[in-house]
């Protein structure tokens, strides 16, 4: 198993780890559940559920197309960023609800980063699956 596949598998459970620690930030203190509901989703959400699915992705796919990942110098970009884009939707998400106002920045900028490590893996999954020229003849 590659470095990074390993690493996506990691961040995904440090980020499911992370959204049920602000499960019970909830589930003890109800007054802050409007602060931390959005970064306790997205925590589950891009965190767990998506690292999951990108590191199994790019374990499983280039086997199951017989084709080497296009790039695993991107993949590990992906992991990188994504994840740092996470860290700073996070903690826009929670900042939010004790700094007003200032919070903006930090999420939309997560954001970004989150989505420019998603252009990264469609990217070089697509060019993993591109399918290759056939070399066998047909039956006759």
């Amino acid at each position: 198993m590659q470095i990074f596949v390993r690493w996506f598998l990691r961040m995904s459970l440090v980020w499911l780890g992370v959204g049920m620690l602000l499960a019970l930030v909830m589930a003890f203190d109800p007054v802050r559940v409007p602060m931390v509901r959005l970064a306790h989703a997205h925590a589950l959400l891009a965190g767990f559920v998506s690292m999951m699915i990108f590191g199994v992705a790019y374990h499983v796919l280039p086997r199951f197309s017989g084709r080497p990942l296009e790039s695993s110098r991107l993949a590990m970009a992906h992991l990188w960023v994504a994840n740092l884009g996470l860290v700073a939707i996070v903690a826009g998400w929670l900042s939010a609800g004790l700094l007003p106002g200032t919070w903006a920045w930090l999420h939309r900028g997560g954001a970004v980063a989150f989505a420019l490590g998603a252009a990264l893996f469609i990217y070089n999954i697509w060019k993993t699956l591109e399918a290759p020229k056939w070399t066998v003849q047909p039956r006759t």
